[in-house]
């Protein structure tokens, strides 16, 4: 894989999707709004940056063109299906065979055997109410948009991510398929490490049609898997 393409790279996710590909010598297409090609600035002179709305068909077959893998930041913005309508034009226009691979939250489950905190779920009644309230974001477009990738035929993967936290790398997070897991009981990653999972899926196929959950490898909860007490 050469050529790859990042969808909603100007934020922090995704620029840190863009460190992690550029060490990895891939040749990197991203797209942003135009107000916010300025936050790439760093960047400018090593990836090509395609201006334009994420949920825009026309930018995305133009980004896309010629890429072998399309990361895709699904964010829920507003109240009128940004995320899926990005999704879709993805799910669209990217190349026949090309590695797709998307981020969401944990509250989106692919077969409903996902098993949910009562504090996360109540979290999510409160914030997804008064996200819609004032039009900032509508969680349930998140989770349209993955249930679209999740009946689609391309080689798909959705990354999961738990609570995030900045802060350096502590590597590859761990992941399981389904919420519940014990192993996954911190809620906790470094966004950082979010984007080194999203760009490692690219080239594992044992990732392909899977909706790994993850978590931060150096949490409690990782290292008990990991070193389990007598």
């Amino acid at each position: 894989m050469k050529r790859v393409c990042i969808v909603g790279v100007s934020g922090k996710l995704g620029r840190h999707m863009v460190r992690h590909a550029l060490e990895r010598g891939y040749e990197v297409v991203g797209v942003c709004r135009e107000q916010s090609v300025g936050k790439l600035d760093p960047f400018k002179d090593r990836m090509t940056i395609v201006p334009g709305r994420t949920n825009d068909r026309g930018t995305i077959r133009s980004a896309v063109a010629g890429c072998e893998g399309v990361l895709t930041v699904l964010v829920p913005w507003g109240v009128q299906q940004y995320a899926t309508g990005t999704a879709e034009a993805v799910l669209d226009s990217a190349s026949p065979g090309a590695r797709l691979v998307f981020s969401c939250g944990w509250h989106v489950s692919r077969d409903g055997r996902d098993v949910y905190p009562w504090r996360f779920r109540a979290f999510l009644r409160v914030f997804g109410w008064l996200a819609r309230v004032v039009r900032f974001a509508d969680i349930d477009d998140q989770v349209e948009a993955c249930r679209r990738v999740f009946a689609s035929d391309t080689r798909w993967t959705v990354v999961r991510g738990s609570d995030l936290e900045e802060g350096e790398s502590q590597g590859l997070p761990v992941w399981s398929h389904h919420v519940g897991d014990p192993v996954l009981r911190s809620n906790r990653t470094r966004r950082v490490d979010f984007a080194l999972f999203m760009v490692e899926a690219l080239g594992n196929d044992g990732l392909i049609h899977e909706a790994p959950a993850i978590v931060g490898c150096q949490t409690r909860s990782a290292l008990a898997r990991e070193s389990p007490l007598p």
